[in-house]
This record gives structure tokens, sequence and C-alpha cells, in this order.
């Protein structure tokens, strides 16, 4: 008799009282997706790549909607997404893949952010099959990365855009273990902004993604055009696109800078990081950590990301953390070293 008392009260309870299911909260909403970056560029592709099929999986099937949110290398993103968006797994987000890092080396007190404590879905890419690139235009001053080293370097323009973005990060770690002689002018908006500026020849190059460039510029891997790879970053070996571009690491002239490559190179592992806020409750957090792998393993999702030229090698949620264990586990003298780098720019 008193089960039978106790389901007719929960059967009568208003329907805002019970314990709402995920798929109630979702139906009939949307999902927010903070990019950290403006309209076409890399981060930017992704973002509306996995908008388009994220919602299928997600139970009560949102809708994902875009909001582009570009400043600092994405540093603004990053800190709205864990101090200012609700926490209630309508908002996700996407930035630099360097801003775990920067996040971990708490070098910068305009970081307001700590990256273990995000909720992380994880990243469609592992670099598995991509290199972060140093582009140049073939009438830039220095033809090769050896005429940009040395004691009589020839000086290569690069642009970037905000602090902590991957181009300037890479930048100045390479110019200073490498010797690469760069002249890094900062503060464009967006990657089209630094495409842009490239063809003006307000610029030599720019450091970019294999996947990114055959995006948004896809006649820079023509070998014809007007620009070359002169460095690969990001990977151990060669990309068998460019075997006779040399890595960061054969330039490596001793173990300590060796070490600093790699460990810079470790955020390539997660190269295009997803999260939500800190916080969000575990059943919707789970469920978008789940729908984030499913849209990724999605056949239609696999064929349009093959037509946009993007390279998808996900990670999930515990594949990311395990990827900040790491960092955090580094020798102090490595990152240390990579603070004072960071400063110097």
């Amino acid at each position: 008799m008193l089960r039978i008392l106790c389901g007719l009260i929960l059967a009568l309870l208003p329907i805002s009282v019970r314990a709402e299911s995920v798929a109630d909260f979702y139906k009939n909403k949307s999902i927010t997706l903070i990019v950290g970056y403006g309209p076409g560029g890399g981060y930017d592709v992704y973002a509306r790549l996995l908008a388009r099929y994220l919602g299928r999986y997600v139970p009560g099937s949102p809708a994902v909607v875009i909001q582009n949110m570009p400043g600092a290398g994405s540093l603004r993103a990053a800190n709205y997404i864990y101090n200012n968006a609700p926490k209630d797994g309508s908002v996700i987000g996407t930035f630099s893949r360097d801003m775990p890092l920067a996040g971990v080396l708490a070098g910068n007190s305009n970081i307001q952010f700590d990256p273990r404590k995000f909720t992380w879905l994880g990243s469609p890419s592992s670099f598995a099959t991509d290199a972060y690139v140093l582009w140049v235009r073939k009438d830039a001053e220095a033809k090769s990365i050896e005429e940009a080293r040395g004691p009589k370097a020839r000086t290569l323009i690069i642009g970037g855009t905000g602090e902590g973005a991957s181009g300037n990060d890479v930048a100045i770690l390479l110019q200073d273990v490498l010797k690469i002689k760069f002249k890094i002018i900062t503060g464009y908006p967006d990657s089209g902004a630094l495409f842009l500026a490239i063809e003006r020849k307000e610029l030599d190059g720019r450091f970019a993604g294999i996947s990114a460039v055959g995006s948004s510029k896809a006649e820079w891997l023509d070998p014809k055009s007007n620009i070359h790879a002169l460095l690969q970053f990001g990977r151990p070996t060669r990309h068998p696109n460019y075997p006779n571009v040399p890595t960061a690491r054969e330039l490596a002239t001793d173990e300590q800078s060796r070490l600093l490559i790699e460990f810079a190179e470790l955020p390539y592992l997660l190269s295009r990081p997803f999260v939500a806020p800190p916080n969000v409750p575990a059943d919707r957090a789970a469920a978008l950590q789940k729908a984030f792998l499913d849209a990724t393993a999605d056949k239609e999702f696999l064929v349009e990301s093959e037509r946009l030229k993007v390279e998808v090698s996900p990670v999930g949620a515990t594949e990311a953390l395990s990827l900040l264990d790491k960092v955090v586990a580094a020798p102090e003298s490595v990152k240390e070293t990579m603070r004072k780098l960071a400063v110097h720019e």
C-alpha cells in the first residue's frame, strides 16, 4: 500500500519538480558553439563541420549554433567559456591547441582558467596525418630554412593573431632553440586576414596546418604555387606528402632543444580542442562526450571532412585529460624555459 501511495504522489507532482532527463533538457533547445577565431580559418571549419552532426547524437536533438568570438589568439573565448558561459550544457567551444599548454604553464596573468577543469569533449584531430608547417612565399628573402638560420640568416617576416596563438608560440620557440631569424608581426584578427596579408606581400609567410590550408587555401598545396613549405612541426617524422621538408626535431642541435620541441608538440595530439565549461551536470557532460565521438565517426561527417580536406583522427575526453597529465608531468626545467619564452613574446 505504501508503494502504491508513493507512486500516486510522484505521478501527481508537477513535471518541473521531477528529475529532468538529458533529452528533456535539450529538446527544442540549441547548443551554442563558441569559436575562438573569426570565420574561415581552420578552427572555424572544424567547428562548423562538427555543428552539422553533433545534434544528431545528443538526446533531444538540439540544433548547434556557431558564435565566433575572436580575440587574443582565442584567449578571449577560452576565458569566457571557463568563467562566464552557462554551465548547464548549453554552451561548448573550441580554441587554440596551445591554450591548454598555456594554462598548465600559468605564466600569463591574462589566462583565467585551469585547463584540467574544463568539461572535455575531445578533439576531432590528433594530427595523425597532418603537420603544422611554415609556409613561405617563394619570393621571400630566405628561400630555404638553411638561409633563415645562423649568423648570416635572412629574416622571415611572419604573422600571427594574438597572445597564445599557435603560430606565435611556435615561431618564438623555434627562433630561440633553432636560431631561425623571424620577425613576428602579431595582431591579425583571424586566419583569413593572415592569408590575405601574405598574398599582398605584407608578410613572407605563416605557420598553419596542412589540413587548414587545404580547406581554406587549397591552391597553396599546388607545387606550382608561389608558396612552399620550409619546416614541419607537430609530428616526429616527415609528412609523406612533404618528404623533403625537415621537421623541427631533426634540426635540434642538442638534447635540451629536442626536449623543448617535443614538449611544445604535445598539444598537437589534441589539435582541435572542444570543451564545455567546468561543472556541467554529469549526465549532460557524459551525453555531450559520447555525442562528440559518435558525430566524428558518422559516415556523412567523414565524407564531408574528406571533401573539405580536413584531417580526422578523433580523441575523446579521457585521452584529452591523459594528455594534459603528460604536460603537467613534464620536467620543471622544460616548463620553466617555456614560461620564459612566453614572456619574451
